[in-house]
């Protein structure tokens, strides 16, 4: 904090900082969650519900929208069983429970294994270019981590308001200054991010002046024109004409028969949003999911008070699940905690900007808060209590399929963990700052530690939530 009571950022000597990561959350931070009137009401059948509550859904979802908004469909205090997925694929509907408590509402899970609620498109999701549009150079030699603005050959087609990709070029020689050209297991050469493809940043344009746009929120990795080959980095307008938004779900129960087998066997999984934007997820709880939230080319997510139970791990094989696996960018995790082990808590897959924040969560186990793998930029773990377990910002070499360096520009703030690993990628910066716990010696660590003590702010996101927007947006996310 410096003088006047504002955030002063240290930077590299070629600009990078700290990002603001203000802008995660449902509406890009600082917004209440809203109250959506509920328009259908669903009791037990008796039997199978799926298609009850299915069909509410799709009543739901044919109501024209009133601000944004459809309604909600609202499942009465009792137990429902469903053998099948629960579908919102409409904008502005909402699935609400009476409660996650023994009064409340539960769904209890039957049938093949498959996730219990999935909102959101029900193809992959994926956002892609705009059709008959052409890329745009940057020109700036260099955009730093945590900027919000880049120089381009032309704004023609551009307005402030649009959706856009920035998009970094998986080169040849930005993996070998990663060290990832060098990844060999039982003599044969692994594969960490294929050359040719990109790396793509969801934006918004808020503002063009000139040639210089500026985003509605920054960058969380580098835009070096020395490693971005001879195409360079480049703007392009994306269509999201297909999202799901304003839809989400609420106040109810997930519960599974446990797991058994390992990763490779089917299971239940709790709740997917996919394919959406400015969606929601809260007061839910999950038992015995193999997953309890995956978010999956999505933005502008908040999960908030979710909490998952594990009464029985998965065996050991090829790997573990994720309690809240995270493909998507500017996610809010606030107010959760997961309890068991045998599991991530906290898990991304890149190549993906994540500009993710999880805020004072809990985490009680052996698991691990670990980006996995193939490079996430931006991610702040914000107060959160890891009482057996560990944080992790790593390179994971040759282990899985060539994981190799998970996570860069990423931030531990207030932290307490039974242990930390926090190790430093070439050409990005990770840090733990006022942490407790001890540091694992076993792999070398050599990110940036400020250890031991906690530091003012108590919290960073909401320290600059304040800062951007107002005492209220603290107000309006239950501070």
């Amino acid at each position: 904090m410096g003088a006047g009571g504002k955030l002063e950022y240290k930077t590299t000597p070629k600009g990078d900082r700290i990002m603001d990561f203000s802008h995660a959350g449902y509406m890009g931070g600082g917004v209440t969650i809203p109250t959506v009137p509920v328009k259908r009401e669903v009791a037990p059948t008796g039997g199978d519900d799926t298609a009850a509550i299915q069909a509410a859904i799709a009543a739901v979802s044919a109501m024209p929208r009133v601000e944004g908004f459809r309604g909600t469909v609202l499942l009465q205090p009792d137990v429902f069983h469903c053998s099948d997925s629960l579908k919102i694929g409409a904008a502005g509907v909402v699935l609400r429970g009476a409660g996650m408590g023994e009064r409340g509402t539960a769904i209890r899970m039957t049938g093949s294994p498959h996730p219990c609620i999935v909102i959101g498109a029900l193809h992959d999701g994926n956002l892609r270019a705009a059709r008959n549009v052409r890329p745009i150079q940057i020109t700036d030699a260099y955009v730093p981590s945590g900027s919000s603005q880049v120089a381009v050959q032309s704004v023609q087609g551009f307005a402030a308001g649009d959706t856009v990709l920035i998009r970094h070029p998986i080169t040849s020689q930005w993996i070998a200054l990663m060290g990832m050209d060098k990844l060999v297991r039982d003599g044969k050469p692994q594969v960490w991010l294929k050359e040719g493809g990109s790396m793509d940043t969801e934006r918004i344009i808020r503002e063009i002046q000139g040639n210089r746009i500026t985003f509605d929120a920054p960058l969380s990795d580098v835009l070096d024109v020395e490693f971005t080959g001879e195409a360079g980095a480049t703007v392009v307008k994306a269509d999201s004409s297909g999202r799901v938004s304003h839809s989400g779900l609420e106040a109810l129960a997930i519960v599974s028969v446990p797991p058994v087998g390992d990763l490779r066997v089917q299971h239940n999984d709790g709740i997917a949003l996919q394919g959406c934007e400015d969606c929601w997820v809260r007061d839910v709880a999950t038992r015995d999911t193999v997953t309890c939230v995956s978010i999956v080319s999505a933005t502008r997510i908040t999960i908030e008070s979710v909490k998952t139970d594990h009464t029985r791990p998965l065996e050991k094989g090829a790997g573990y699940p994720a309690d809240f696996l995270v493909r998507g960018s500017r996610v809010l995790i606030h107010r959760s905690s997961c309890t068991g082990v045998g599991s991530f808590y906290y898990a991304s897959l890149g190549p993906c900007d994540t500009s993710t924040v999880v805020l004072n969560c809990d985490f009680h186990g052996r698991g691990a808060l670990q980006p996995h793998m193939r490079w996430n930029t931006g991610l702040l773990l914000d107060g959160c209590r890891v009482d057996g377990g560990r944080i992790e910002f790593l390179n994971r070499g040759t282990s899985g399929s060539g994981h190799g360096w998970a996570i860069g520009w990423a931030v531990v703030w207030n932290c307490t963990a039974h242990s930390y690993l926090i190790q430093q990628p070439p050409a990005a910066r990770n840090w733990a700052i006022g942490c407790r716990g001890p540091i694992d010696r076993k792999c070398p660590t050599e990110g940036f530690f400020s250890h031991a003590t906690p530091v003012v702010p108590t919290s960073l996101y909401l320290a600059q939530l304040r800062e951007r927007l107002g005492e209220a947006a603290l107000k309006n996310i239950g501070y």
